[in-house]
């Protein structure tokens, strides 16, 4: 809490204290603050209004919960609360008390977080892992901005092409070997797997965001990010395909402005149909990797992807990958004819690993950690770092085809085997 500076803070701070007002509550805590070495005996009763008297004349906690259950006022009690703590005290609250509203005062008033009672012993210990990152380093929007930002958005050009493989590969290289502080941003709501390939719970921090734009805000991001590591960053989303969500694309757009205010990097995991939903999206990226395989059905997706990014993302830098590509003679295509039906190089090819692939999701760790040792890796790397260097360079966007997309897939069909081309 920002109070004013009290000479009490000389004192040895204990590292947790809460003011709880029933039962359930202090028994959902017993286990969590044990687990983290604290004692149990730090819980009391009484909640906000006992934390006001108690901690007016003792040291405040470095973190400290408070339970408003019982105060009729919780903004101006919490206010209160702010007179007697000491700087850096990081405060949780919970209440029973469901309002955006209350929520973003109460946020804006110096607390850490708000937990909607009743809530579960994983949610306590999300929001004392975000605490415990608080105190231990400095906030994630405090991030260096000398260097210019880079957005890359990674587009599958077909389902199971592993667009978001590449995607998490490319956001940990940004962080572990370009040294830049990194988001990666999953926009696949519903069966989004940004969070799973890291080994990480996506929390409801992108759904919130959906159902709810006003609140995003830098405080919003710090709260809703799921950290990978120190410079890797997460948001997520496993929405239940029950319960569609609807957006003018005003949310996705605003996540990308304040990750860019907080964030050196920020890498999206871009579903090909948000291209026709929300093509604003690509208005601000720098650079956009394509994955393909070579396949019939990609060289057409392929085709239309690439004359669309031309179109309406003229500023983009595009870069095709290949992704999971099988020895030599074993593809649907050759790489020859793929690229002669695109009318343009394919920038990387990333040959097929199973084993790899395998114990990456095994572990929890994107494909670029695991296979950092054998040819996966140094290639994934390259990538990574010439997309780094297209913004530090300036360089523009890369050359495509101007040919229209049925005169491309009937001249490839010409060229399969078997195939004799039509009479004109």
């Amino acid at each position: 809490m920002n109070a004013p500076f009290n000479p009490r803070g000389a004192a040895v701070r204990e590292p947790f204290a809460a003011f709880v007002c029933d039962e359930g509550t202090a028994e959902v805590l017993r286990p969590v603050i044990s687990e983290l070495g604290w004692p149990q005996e730090r819980i009391g009763r009484g909640g906000l209004r006992n934390a006001v008297q108690t901690l007016s004349i003792a040291a405040s906690p470095n973190i400290l919960f408070v339970d408003l259950s019982e105060s009729g006022d919780p903004l101006n009690d919490i206010n209160a609360l702010a007179e007697v703590c000491e700087p850096g005290t990081v405060v949780i609250a919970a209440g029973q008390v469901n309002d955006v509203r209350l929520y973003r005062d109460l946020v804006a008033s110096g607390i850490q977080d708000y937990l909607l009672k009743p809530f579960s012993a994983d949610q306590l210990r999300d929001a004392l892992a975000h605490a415990q990152m608080t105190i231990a380093g400095p906030r994630i929007s405090e991030a260096a901005v000398e260097r210019p930002h880079l957005t890359t958005a990674v587009i599958g050009v077909r389902g199971g092409v592993g667009a978001s493989s590449i995607a998490s590969s490319i956001a940990w290289l940004f962080g572990d070997k370009g040294n830049r502080s990194t988001a990666l941003l999953d926009l696949d709501v519903h069966f989004g797997t940004g969070a799973l390939a890291l080994d990480l719970e996506p929390g409801r921090g992108l759904t919130d965001a959906i159902e709810n734009p006003s609140r995003i805000d830098g405080l919003f991001i710090e709260r809703a990010m799921v950290k990978a590591n120190e410079r890797l960053a997460v948001l997520s989303a496993e929405a239940p395909i029950n319960q569609p969500l609807t957006s003018d694309g005003a949310a996705f757009f605003q996540l990308q402005e304040e990750m860019k205010a907080s964030f050196e990097c920020t890498v999206i995991d871009l579903p090909r149909t948000m291209l026709i939903q929300h093509p604003h999206l690509l208005n601000d990226v720098q650079t956009a990797v394509v994955v393909i395989e070579f396949t019939l059905a990609a060289t057409r997706d392929a085709i239309r992807i690439l004359s669309w990014l031309k179109a309406n993302a003229p500023q983009t830098t595009v870069m095709v990958v290949a992704n999971r590509v099988p020895a030599p003679g074993l593809a649907e295509i050759s790489q020859k004819d793929f690229e002669t039906s695109i009318e343009r190089k394919v920038d990387l090819v990333v040959p097929l690993d199973q084993k790899m692939a395998a114990q990456a999701a095994k572990l929890g760790k994107p494909l670029a950690e695991v296979a950092r040792a054998g040819k996966i890796g140094p290639l994934l790397g390259g990538l990574a770092a010439r997309l780094i260097a297209s913004v530090e360079s300036g360089a523009g966007p890369a050359a495509g085809g101007t040919r229209s997309l049925m005169g491309k897939l009937g001249d490839f069909r010409a060229r399969l085997p078997g195939r004799k081309p039509k009479a004109g």
